[in-house]
């Protein structure tokens, strides 16, 4: 109760009810108990009132059990904040909270930095942090607008795009950064932006208005499946063993995979399953397929068929019948 009256101005016993999951008569209970343990618990009559707190009144964080402190420095990810030019804030706001923890809970720290560790980049690929990331992270954070010169992809590179953007959020997706923005004056305009792909970025003085109703998590959810599926522009018929039904979303797109199966019929007299299913390319496609060897049959495209035949041929030829 007096962590959410430290967060708001004031609550009613409703709200604080409704939050805590128990009834009025138990909030003004409790409201009465911590007003004679000394917190300044003040009720304010009437329909507008409400309990808050006086005098500034703050708690220290004494109330956390292991799991919560442990789970607290789980909350970081160093490699990131170290990028975005962030850890020595993060350093501080720890060493901060474990002041504040009681003595048996002042090695939560590095209990928890011994049992988990986050290694963002994908194997084989040599993460590199982009030069503007810090530059672009302190926007963010501050909500100042920024006007960025952006490359476009290989084909339009010669002709860099210069746009005032209102930076909304960072996203670290394995090892690549990306900038989740809002086209300054246009209201609906979100885009997302490579952050490696910036040559310049200036920021400017002037805040923006941010839209409270804007969930990152969830627009990024949206457009990378919208990114996924503008790159599936072909189709490939195969034939599927019971194991390259199991094999086939760890091989190719995962939602497209489950989707090109639930729409198939029943298996032939062969146990095998014939799906549709969409993929980027055929060069991507054979490359995709080849990782199920015999448990797939493609049966159309005839050139993708041709060049699977020719795989066979070779294979054969390598290891005889």
């Amino acid at each position: 109760m007096v962590l959410l009256l430290q967060s708001r101005p004031s609550m009613t016993a409703a709200e604080l009810a409704r939050e805590l999951e128990v009834s009025e008569r138990t909030v003004t209970r409790d409201a009465q108990a911590l007003s004679e343990a000394g917190v300044p618990v003040y009720a304010d009559r009437g329909r507008a009132g409400g309990y808050r707190l006086i005098g500034g009144y703050r708690t220290r964080l004494t109330g956390l059990a292991r799991g919560e402190a442990e789970a607290l420095f789980l909350s970081g990810v160093p490699g990131a904040l170290r990028e975005m030019g962030l850890q020595d804030a993060a350093s501080a706001a720890r060493l901060k909270v474990s002041a504040a923890l009681l003595p048996s809970l002042s090695d939560a720290s590095r209990t928890a930095a011994q049992r988990f560790h986050l290694d963002a980049p994908n194997w084989f690929k040599e993460p590199k942090t982009p030069e503007l990331l810090p530059a672009v992270a302190d926007a963010v954070w501050d909500d100042r607008r920024i006007t960025a010169r952006y490359r476009g992809r290989e084909a339009e590179r010669s002709q860099d795009v210069v746009r005032e953007l209102e930076p909304y959020g960072l996203v670290l997706k394995a090892g690549v950064w990306y900038l989740c923005a809002r086209v300054a004056g246009q209201s609906d305009s979100y885009r997302v932006y490579r952050i490696d792909r910036f040559a310049v970025v200036t920021v400017g003085e002037e805040r923006f208005d941010r839209d409270e109703e804007f969930d990152l998590p969830g627009f990024w959810d949206e457009r990378a499946e919208q990114f996924a599926r503008s790159l599936l522009r072909a189709e490939v018929v195969v034939r599927l063993s019971g194991d390259g039904v199991r094999r086939l979303p760890y091989t190719v797109d995962p939602l497209s995979a489950r989707e090109a199966l639930a729409a198939a019929g029943a298996p032939d007299g062969d146990g095998r399953v014939t799906v549709t299913l969409p993929v980027e390319s055929e060069e991507v496609a054979h490359t995709q397929l080849a990782a199920l060897g015999p448990e797939a049959e493609v049966l159309a495209p005839e050139s993708l068929r041709a060049r699977f035949a020719g795989d066979a041929a070779r294979l054969a030829a390598l290891y005889g019948t």
